[in-house]
């Protein structure tokens, strides 16, 4: 093969990738114009980013006291949860959250709920108990030190992780995390990470 036809192969090739990147939205403009059309209700909150933002890795532990971080379910769509006991709309998405994770959570999905501030132990797993919260882990931020870093302002607040561990969407406040539209947002996330 000749430099010449070589050079035009590698030319049409880079011609023919740019041309899939422009009409693949996931490349031209984030998830946000596969995302937005899918929101409605409690949804119509979330904010779908342009373009994916990194977070820092910053660690979180569990209930025995073992660091975790986000980067630790790399592969995954996460939906991180920031809440606490003593935010009221945070225990009422709770349950919501937990029939989520036992409908969707697998090798492509999990819900992560991290109580972040001031909450108690014993608390946490008085509150797990009473709403048979059985699907998630107890996580903790105490000094919220992650929250911080996500840019958490208030609670409850709710991030969407692709599989590289990258916010695509953030909602604040309470939401119906168990519904329609909530499901689809997730398998859009999910199937478009598959397919990249």
């Amino acid at each position: 093969m000749s430099t010449r036809t070589a050079t035009k192969i590698v030319a049409a090739s880079l011609f023919y990738l740019a041309a899939i990147a422009g009409a693949n939205p996931v490349f031209a403009d984030g998830l946000k114009p596969v995302l937005e059309p899918l929101r409605s209700g409690d949804m119509r909150k979330l904010v779908v980013h342009s373009a994916p933002k990194d977070l820092r890795a910053t660690a979180f532990t569990d209930e025995g006291g073992a660091e975790h971080d986000l980067t630790d379910d790399l592969g995954k769509v996460l939906l991180v949860n920031f809440w606490a006991t003593w935010c009221a709309p945070c225990r009422e998405e709770m349950p919501e959250l937990n029939a989520l994770q036992h409908e969707m959570g697998g090798e492509d999905f999990k819900v992560i709920a991290i109580a972040t501030g001031r909450n108690s132990l014993a608390g946490i797993k008085k509150f797990y108990g009473e709403e048979e919260i059985d699907a998630l882990p107890i996580f903790l931020d105490g000094r919220s030190t992650l929250a911080r870093a996500t840019g958490v302002l208030g609670l409850p607040v709710t991030i969407i992780l692709d599989q590289d561990g990258r916010e695509v969407a953030r909602l604040q406040g309470g939401a119906k995390w168990d519904s329609e539209s909530a499901k689809s947002i997730l398998k859009t996330v999910i199937d478009q990470g598959a397919a990249s």
